[in-house]
């Protein structure tokens, strides 16, 4: 099985190319979903968040309040900390699975901590989408309505610009339009089905 691991800062396009390779009939497996799949109503994280934040983590129906639980790890490392430590694992395991169920000639898992999480270890080859770190903060500003210090924020409890290109085979620089990007894609995407034939994958 070959996968591409797809990989860029918050607000870099990671969406956009994403969803060129599914047009193109690529199976993609996000992160961002399988995190939310594994802290659903009845799994035992879930429990686990409640019983060490306080049912106050919870909305009326016994769900997750996301937004709860994301000021208060944004605003305390330690305890940042210590859900990654819960959920990175359990995350982990869930793409596992993801991919193993994947019927295109090669996958890609698309996850903005591809690097920071050892997931970069499911992959042959990572991509990572790459834009200026100034319009990656007005994007966001402009996409999330928050301020400029909010987006820092985030960007600071990912990897480094410097440290992604380090750990990329392949880079699309997301500063032009959108056909500019469909274009970098495609052109990709023959490239990874000739690696997946390469690699074993009729």
């Amino acid at each position: 099985m070959f996968i591409v691991g797809l990989t860029g800062g918050i607000g870099s396009g990671k969406s956009a190319v994403s969803a060129r390779f599914e047009e193109l009939g690529v199976t993609v497996v996000d992160a961002d979903i399988a995190a939310r799949t594994v802290v659903e109503k009845g799994k035992p994280a879930l429990a686990a968040i409640a019983q060490h934040f306080g049912a106050d983590i919870l909305t009326d129906d016994g769900s997750l309040d996301r937004a709860a639980l994301r000021r208060i790890v944004f605003e305390d490392a330690n305890q940042r900390g210590w859900l990654e430590k819960l959920l990175h694992p359990l995350i982990y395991q869930e793409l596992k699975a993801e991919l193993k169920n994947a019927t295109s000639h090669y996958s890609l898992l698309v996850s903005p901590l591809l690097i920071e999480t050892g997931q970069n270890r499911l992959v042959q080859r990572i991509l990572v989408v790459d834009i200026p770190e100034a319009m990656q903060v007005s994007r966001v500003m402009g996409r999330d309505n928050s301020s400029e210090e909010q987006v820092k924020a985030i960007m600071n409890t990912q990897t480094s610009r410097e440290k992604r290109l380090r750990c990329a085979d392949d880079v699309i620089v997301n500063d032009g339009s959108l056909g500019d990007l469909k274009l970098a894609v495609d052109r990709l995407h023959q490239q990874y089905l000739k690696m997946a034939s390469e690699h074993g994958v009729s």
